[in-house]
């Protein structure tokens, strides 16, 4: 499975934006951008001028794609799948996202970032409808039950991971008992619902593919 494995706060820096790649780690004082580090590259300065329309459309693309942790022919068959189902394909590029298992997995608090998620998924520590399931991608539904295998409950990376729902709390479109190391993902969310994504404009991205 191809993924990104360069230096995760360069694309922060270029998307001169916190994406949270790392998960908690993310909120330190380290961050590149809490010491107002330019975006990468050689002389940043001179390409820091006012951008094209296709310029921020591109841009908006790869913040998405980069939170979610996709690259871009997996993104482009979401979209695609997006403008398929009726509607506003915004808004259900945002569900289609929001219902992967990685990405639960990581609402969840089973994992302290979606990377390490699609690890821990890839590697068969979770069951969906009590069923093994070992890929980050598969799109889960309305009333299905992502849990902990039995083996796996003593894995420190998860027991980690899981003290930050008593802090952070977890989204409202799922449930989570932190205890049984078990989540319910109750229904789709709504996209203002997805407080994390309050400054993306999804709607670049359907202008992006539509050319």
């Amino acid at each position: 499975m191809a993924r990104y494995t360069g230096p995760v706060c360069r694309l922060c820096r270029t998307e001169q934006k916190k994406l949270c790649l790392k998960g908690e780690r993310c909120k330190s004082d380290k961050c590149p951008l809490n010491k107002k580090r330019g975006a990468p590259g050689k002389d940043p300065k001179a390409r820091a001028g006012k951008r094209s329309e296709y310029g921020l459309q591109l841009r908006e693309k790869q913040k998405i794609k980069r939170i979610y942790g996709m690259l871009e022919k997996q993104f482009h068959l979401t979209f695609e799948k997006a403008q398929r189902m009726g509607g506003v394909t915004g808004e259900n590029l945002v569900r289609l996202l929001e219902s992967r298992l990685d990405n639960v997995v990581f609402r969840m608090h089973f994992a302290m970032s979606r990377t390490q998620a699609r690890q821990l998924v890839s590697h068969r520590h979770f069951l969906v409808n009590g069923k093994p399931v070992n890929i980050p991608s598969y799109e889960l539904k309305p009333g299905d039950v992502v849990e902990v295998k039995e083996g796996s409950k003593k894995l420190t990376v998860i027991l980690d991971s899981l003290s930050e729902v008593s802090k952070s709390g977890v989204m409202p479109w799922i449930t989570v008992d932190a205890d049984a190391m078990k989540g319910i993902f109750n229904v789709y969310p709504r996209r203002e619902e997805v407080t994390d994504l309050q400054d993306v404009k999804e709607q670049l991205v359907v202008e992006l593919y539509s050319k």
